[in-house]
């Protein structure tokens, strides 16, 4: 059974991925180094195509300027939640 992903582990990933953005001088730097990271543990939080699409999506976010800000991890977390929700609504039905 594979674990769900909590929404403030999500939370915690966007905002060190911001941070490496906010430190003046550095933040660019770090993205180089936190970009590939990030990617990784992205594909390996959500796996199959979603965290295969999406690490690199959270790679390329990371490493280009003036992106840091989108809340890539929250924004999956999201989706997954809000698929399982319509489909226990569906098979409800």
């Amino acid at each position: 059974m594979k674990k769900t992903t909590t929404l403030t582990f999500c939370l915690i990933m966007d905002l060190i991925g911001y941070f490496t953005y906010a430190v003046p001088g550095i933040g660019e730097f770090a993205d180089i180094i936190w970009a590939p990271v990030s990617g990784f543990i992205f594909y390996r939080t959500f796996g199959g195509w979603k965290g295969a699409f999406g690490g690199i999506f959270n790679f390329a976010e990371e490493l280009l300027p003036g992106t840091d800000f989108i809340p890539s991890f929250t924004i999956m977390w999201l989706v997954q939640y809000f698929s399982r929700k319509s489909a226990a609504v569906s098979s409800a039905q």
